[in-house]
């Protein structure tokens, strides 16, 4: 038996890098190449290029590929001219997914694009690309079946200066200290405030940051709406390792944090009491049946302004029936409204 003797494709050059293909070969093409290169064929360049219909340095570059960048043990055997594989190779490294997958990951998509022009939109699109290049010819799916039967529509967004967001966002992944201009609600100015960022949170539409204050020593809250004048200013910092945005905002109906957690009861009327069961309001929330087709709502969450106007935006078909502070605080708003409405 001839014994193989592995060579390089490619004389070994120690004073420059491999140069690799610019742009990744067809996959279909690379899997036939791989059946043969399995099959113990010991295809070369020129067999493969009559058969794929393809000119032989285009077959040159997919092995390139398949060897240098999908790490395939592919050698080249001088005395028989061909290829082979040095170890056993399972399957081609590539993806295998089912359509519903698919239609999870198109609907992924219809859910960020209400974030059209910020800075996730070109390396959401980049990253939705390499899925689908990876795919198998196995499936074959449309993106435009879901493009005209599934969309999302949420009033109130918000979409951050673009500028300002790829500032802040490299602040926070570097852990660097920025300064900026901050217009708090019912402010007239803008005030100078120096922080180090922590976390960059979409909540209910709008953009937050959470940073620890450096004047005012805690962690705050910042709208990035009401943020501009952002400089980053290159000084790290040590990010808390207990620091987590999970526990943070655990007693927050939103966005408000720091208050303390009390357990709150809303008793809601039958005509949206369905609603209010279908629905995950908070992590604590327990939903339970009453008489005449109403429910109660429990939940340990602190008062905030986001909980109340959200309790008043039900109407007469909520009540607060814990804890007396909170009912107190609600009943004040409805007469401010009635006082507002009268003839």
């Amino acid at each position: 038996m001839t014994k193989r003797r592995p060579v390089r494709l490619s004389p070994a050059r120690p004073a420059a890098p491999r140069r690799l293909p610019v742009s990744r070969p067809p996959l279909a093409r690379m899997v036939r190449i791989h059946d043969a290169l399995r099959g113990g064929r010991m295809p070369n360049c020129t067999r493969l290029a009559e058969v794929l219909e393809v000119c032989p340095k285009t077959i040159q570059r997919d092995i390139e590929f398949m060897r240098d960048q999908l790490d395939l043990p592919i050698e080249y055997d001088a005395e028989r001219h061909g290829f082979f594989y040095s170890r056993a190779v399972a399957a081609f490294p590539t993806m295998q997914v089912t359509e519903g997958e698919l239609v999870a990951l198109a609907v992924a998509q219809k859910a960020l694009e209400q974030y059209r022009g910020t800075p996730f939109e070109r390396p959401l699109a980049a990253a939705f690309q390499k899925l689908t290049d990876g795919l198998s010819e196995k499936i074959s799916f449309s993106w435009t079946h879901v493009e005209g039967s599934v969309s999302f529509r949420q009033a109130g967004t918000t979409v951050p200066d673009l500028r300002l967001f790829e500032r802040l966002g490299e602040a926070v992944l570097r852990s660097q200290e920025i300064e900026f201009d901050y217009l708090k609600p019912g402010a007239d100015r803008h005030e100078r405030r120096r922080v180090q960022p922590y976390h960059v949170a979409c909540i209910d539409g709008q953009w937050y940051l959470f940073a620890q204050d450096l004047v005012r020593e805690g962690i705050r809250t910042f709208a990035l709406t009401r943020m501009r004048a952002l400089r980053n200013l290159g000084k790290p910092f040590n990010r808390p390792l207990g620091f987590s945005i999970e526990a943070l905002l655990a007693a927050s109906f939103g966005v408000f944090h720091g208050g303390k957690s009390q357990v709150v009861r809303l008793r809601f009327s039958r005509a949206v009491a369905r609603f209010v069961m279908e629905r995950r309001w908070h992590a604590s929330q327990r939903v339970e049946a009453v008489d005449g087709g109403g429910c109660e709502l429990t939940m340990r969450v602190m008062d905030s302004p986001e909980l109340r106007r959200w309790i008043l935006s039900w109407g007469a078909e909520a009540e607060v029936l814990a804890p007396v502070g909170l009912r107190a605080s609600v009943r004040e708003a409805v007469e401010s409204l009635r006082r507002i409405y009268a003839p």
